[in-house]
């Protein structure tokens, strides 16, 4: 669902009687429904899904990509999305601030009441405390964020730093971008086709360089990503050694993301030049997600914690809950 039809959408659910109190949060992979109703749970879920066929632009039939809950459960998934438990990426955070945006336009538009505005600041308290107590978040799971952890272990900050891309393909163009996103300064395209290292550098705010020379700009640069189709290495010891003095020796941090591989292992027995291939930064970010996924459990356990909590207070202070809270979901 389109992000600028979502006031209108929640109008509309609202005015429908379907609800009492509804957030949709749509990402992109995941339309969800959370709301507050006095409807039966079927007739509710029923309602929903035709309001999803309509608004988010799906086709019949939702089967497997349709669900609906009810508390605890509703509740749990919630906090379960806040966390980055039901991400692609395991623990990302991303989805706490797209949730935390879906909220807000609910709330401007005054379609949350005590039930949800309760039950989304519990979400949001969660996911900080989760972050807190638990290493779900720990540790980089992607090529293009592992590769600017590394560059910050070797150089402190990635702020400032000078990047070079030689090949222009999807996965060194996505870790150039993690890379500006963390601060670098400029990225230098370099690419067999020059128009596709022009276009490539006009996206990343960058500048292009004839393939024939990237070489040159070795004296430059403190971070290397290098992805073309050659057929045998491009860079080896020999000609790295003498660009090493000329830039005095300062660490560079080479990113061999080509298959088969751009540069030369023995690179790696140079003085201050840290060499990776895309083996040790899947490695790494596999190991990082191994170690999140061994957290699962004990996210879990402060999620079940928090519910009944929030479950218990609710009837303290005499609330009863609506008789659903269906969450629907399109992919």
């Amino acid at each position: 669902m389109a992000e600028a039809k979502i006031p209108g959408a929640l109008d509309l659910l609202r005015q429908s009687g379907v609800v009492e109190e509804a957030v949709i949060l749509s990402t992109c992979n995941r339309v969800e429904i959370y709301a507050a109703t006095s409807l039966a749970p079927r007739r509710a879920s029923e309602d929903l899904r035709s309001f999803l066929i309509k608004f988010a632009d799906y086709a019949e039939p939702l089967t497997d990509e349709f669900y609906t809950l009810s508390e605890p459960q509703s509740l749990q998934h919630l906090f379960k999305v806040a966390c980055g438990l039901e991400s692609m990426v395991l623990g990302e955070t991303e989805i706490l601030g797209q949730l935390k945006r879906a909220y807000e336009v609910a709330l401007q538009h005054n379609h949350t009441r005590g039930v949800l505005n309760k039950a989304f600041q519990k979400a949001f308290n969660v996911a900080k405390h989760v972050r807190t107590e638990t290493n779900i978040q720990r540790g980089s799971v992607s090529v293009g964020s592992v590769a600017v952890e590394l560059a910050e272990k070797i150089f402190s900050a990635v702020r400032d730093r000078q990047v070079m891309v030689i090949g222009a393909g999807e996965t060194s163009e996505k870790t150039a971008r993690a890379l500006l996103s963390r601060g670098a300064t400029s990225i230098i395209v370099s690419n067999r086709s020059h128009e596709r290292a022009v276009a490539l550098a006009a996206e990343l705010g960058g500048r292009a360089v004839p393939f024939e020379g990237w070489a040159h700009e070795f004296e430059k640069v403190d971070i290397v990503i290098s992805s073309t189709a050659a057929p045998h290495y491009i860079l080896d010891r020999a000609e790295l050694a003498p660009l090493m003095k000329l830039r005095q020796n300062r660490p560079l941090l080479l990113i061999d993301i080509a298959v088969p591989r751009d540069i030369e292992p023995e690179i790696n027995l140079l003085e201050n030049v840290y060499l990776y291939n895309i083996d040790d930064l899947q490695a790494i970010a596999d190991d990082y997600l191994k170690q999140r996924q061994e957290e699962i459990a004990r996210c879990e356990a402060i999620i079940a914690e928090k519910v009944q909590a929030l479950m218990v207070g609710r009837r303290s202070l005499h609330l009863p809950p609506p008789d659903a809270r269906p969450v629907a979901r399109g992919a």
